[in-house]
């Protein structure tokens, strides 16, 4: 199954989104990592410039007032602790606690004995360690005691710490747990939000852009297909950018060739059916001079074949590409009109339903389309019923007979121009086998369709559907 939008703008929409979102998603992981480090060295360096500051404050206080300041220090985001233990053996330090341990030791200067150590969250390492001189969230309660060891617990659950010792001159151990604030390590929202922003501005930008490029391929898919319904219809805007321009003016080109074309290939035929009439004049009077009345009546008969296969064919090459103006038409009075007729001569038609409204259309083709179903029904079915159904959507004229109907093999075929069924339509009733291409081209050159099919009561059904929206 094919997932892909069957669209040209369709499928330039989602490469494009594709291609945003993939970049923008990876500029944000670029642009996280790179903060995170940003965040990491900026508050290492600040950690670290506090805790030579106090290391300082606590080597020139005595052992009372180093407590005092311990207690008061006893708040994240650095905690200071006088009765923490050393810190357990660890491998080889990484990078992120070797750089934390060299700040430390360049904001110190030379002669103090530092360790240090940076991790990433600091359950990984407290949940092990209990008791009153273990080191870990459990010594801050008991060291630091009261709500500031729980609060420095809850902000242990949270990011990155550093952990680092240093020890006095006099041998007093001093440790500092700093972590790194809530704030700092949380979801980036405003560049989530600017993100957001810019995608948002680029996808509509690229929307009217796409649009706007597409929108020369609709227009002459458009004319196309009314080309094929109306050979004269207006010629194409030549305007836009260069190639646009050419696409429109090679597009009116042919429909210019076509034009001159069609009108030639009448024009031969017409002359030719002009032509035709003075040779098939002289060969009626000798014909009528035949002695044999049975030899009379069999040329008089290819005569009349021979006329009528003319003027059907040219019938058909005005039909398909006449230039008649469509206007509004009444067609309650065009099917009674044509039952009229139907009837002086006959025939039987019976006529339901009615249109809601006028149809515009071409007038004389349309005429000659229905006319052409009609004598069909009449001429093979016997009768024709005309059923008129109207509604906002389409106009839909049907004509039923109740004749043999038609193989289902052949109820395409029927409209081939020249094509008759032997079987199902007998020579007798005469035709050239171009009323039923007539008729579909009338359909076609309005928008609509015409549609055959056997009723299962027996006898043949034609539709025609004529739009009242665009196509």
């Amino acid at each position: 199954m094919n997932l892909l939008p069957r669209s040209l703008f369709s499928r330039l929409v989602l490469v494009l989104l594709a291609g945003l979102t993939v970049a923008q998603l990876v500029s944000f992981a670029i642009h996280s990592q790179e903060r995170g480090e940003l965040l990491l060295r900026a508050s290492g360096a600040q950690s670290a410039q506090r805790i030579a500051d106090i290391v300082r404050l606590l080597e020139s206080s005595d052992a009372s007032g180093r407590r005092q300041i311990a207690q008061v220090l006893a708040e994240p985001p650095l905690v200071v602790s006088l009765d923490r233990a050393a810190l357990p053996a660890a491998p080889p330090p990484g990078s992120r606690t070797a750089l934390f341990g060299t700040v430390i030791r360049r904001a110190l200067g030379d002669g103090w004995a530092v360790e240090a150590v940076a991790i990433d969250d600091a359950a990984t390492w407290a949940a092990p360690l209990h008791g009153p001189g273990a080191f870990g969230p459990g010594a801050v309660r008991g060291g630091s005691g009261g709500p500031h060891g729980a609060m420095h617990a809850q902000a242990a659950q949270r990011g990155l710490s550093f952990v680092a010792q240093v020890r006095l001159h006099d041998g007093t151990l001093v440790t500092f747990d700093a972590r790194q604030p809530e704030q700092a390590i949380g979801w980036p929202y405003r560049l989530l939000a600017s993100l957001a922003v810019l995608l948002t501005a680029v996808i509509a930008v690229s929307l009217v852009a796409v649009r706007w490029v597409t929108r020369p391929l609709k227009v002459l898919a458009d004319a196309a297909d009314e080309l094929g319904r109306h050979i004269h219809r207006p010629p194409m805007a030549e305007s836009g950018p260069i190639e646009v321009v050419r696409a429109a003016h090679a597009f009116n080109a042919m429909q210019a060739r076509l034009v001159v074309y069609l009108r030639e290939r009448t024009s031969v035929l017409a002359a030719m059916s002009h032509d035709l009439k003075t040779p098939v004049t002289r060969l009626r009077l000798r014909a009528e001079m035949l002695p044999d009345a049975q030899q009379r009546r069999k040329f008089t008969q290819d005569l009349e074949e021979m006329e009528a296969m003319v003027a059907a064919t040219l019938d058909y090459l005005r039909g398909a590409y006449g230039a008649e103006d469509a206007q509004p038409i009444d067609v309650g009075a065009l099917l009674e009109s044509l039952q009229a007729d139907v009837i002086e001569t006959g025939g039987r038609m019976t006529l339901t339903g009615r249109a809601l409204q006028p149809y515009p259309a071409q007038p004389t083709a349309l005429k000659r389309c229905v006319r052409n179903l009609v004598e069909n029904a009449v001429k093979y079915g016997d009768v024709a019923a005309v059923e008129v159904q109207d509604d906002p959507a389409a106009l839909r004229i049907t004509v039923r007979d109740e004749g043999p109907g038609l193989p289902p093999h052949e109820l395409q075929r029927v409209f081939e121009p020249f094509y008759r069924v032997d079987a199902s339509r007998s020579r007798d009733t005469g035709g050239t086998g171009l009323g039923l291409t007539i008729a579909r081209s009338i359909a076609e050159m309005h928008g609509g369709s015409l549609t055959l099919r056997n009723r299962p009561q027996g006898g043949l059904e034609a539709q025609l559907v004529l739009p009242r929206t665009p196509t």
